[in-house]
């Protein structure tokens, strides 16, 4: 019972910091150039295609986030199967044409210099990695190695919700240069959240702890 009420708050917690994405995405519509982020862009939103791959990034990344998280409700890949494999192939689908290679071309321009850029094309570059492998793994039936990339391609799309709440935290406790602080977020955004997904893989969901389960 009480495992039920820990997953039911962290599908209410994942509902909340959407509905806050979506808030963040709203702002854009129908097409507004001078809102929010793009306040300190504009020195690029007149490159044309970066106003393509930034909008197409804000548009779609709203889809991959609920997708994503119904790839991992044991109660939904056991009652719901054709909605697990749809959201499957829409997530995989909307990130490796739209979300992973906009997100490529926005880290081309990111703030913060060159160590930022890296970062988040770095992040785009693995995004597609591992999702096409998560794609591999399932046509070879490999169910395991499938979840393993699910797990990994998924800790990076989580990247839209904490790069957002490590930038309020380190600003709320050190203040730091704004420049500072994409500089950090841009890697601990990012770089956090796999390394948990590769320490879950390891210690939760290896072939041998599966089994032993």
């Amino acid at each position: 019972m009480a495992t039920r009420w820990i997953v039911g708050i962290i599908w209410l917690v994942y509902a909340y910091f959407c509905y806050l994405m979506l808030g963040i995405m709203l702002q854009y519509i129908p097409y507004n150039t001078d809102v929010a982020f793009l306040q300190i862009k504009q020195d690029v939103i007149s490159l044309p295609y970066y106003r393509v791959a930034f909008f197409t990034h804000v548009y779609t990344s709203m889809l991959v986030l609920p997708a994503g998280i119904l790839q991992f409700s044991k109660w939904i890949r056991s009652h719901l199967s054709a909605l697990h494999r749809s959201a499957g192939w829409m997530y995989s689908l909307v990130l490796l044409l739209f979300v992973a290679p906009s997100g490529f071309i926005m880290g081309i321009h990111a703030n913060g210099g060159l160590g930022s850029q890296i970062a988040f094309c770095l992040l785009s570059i693995l995004w597609i990695y591992f999702t096409l492998m998560a794609l591999w793994k399932i046509k070879q039936r490999d169910m395991v190695s499938h979840q393993h990339f699910m797990m990994r391609s998924f800790a990076l799309t989580l990247s839209a919700i904490t790069l957002r709440g490590w930038k309020y935290v380190l600003v709320m406790l050190f203040h730091p240069h704004p420049m500072d602080v994409y500089r950090i977020t841009a890697w601990l955004g990012w770089g956090l959240n796999l390394l948990i997904a590769e320490m879950l893989i390891a210690y939760f969901f290896s072939p041998k702890k599966i089994q032993a389960t």
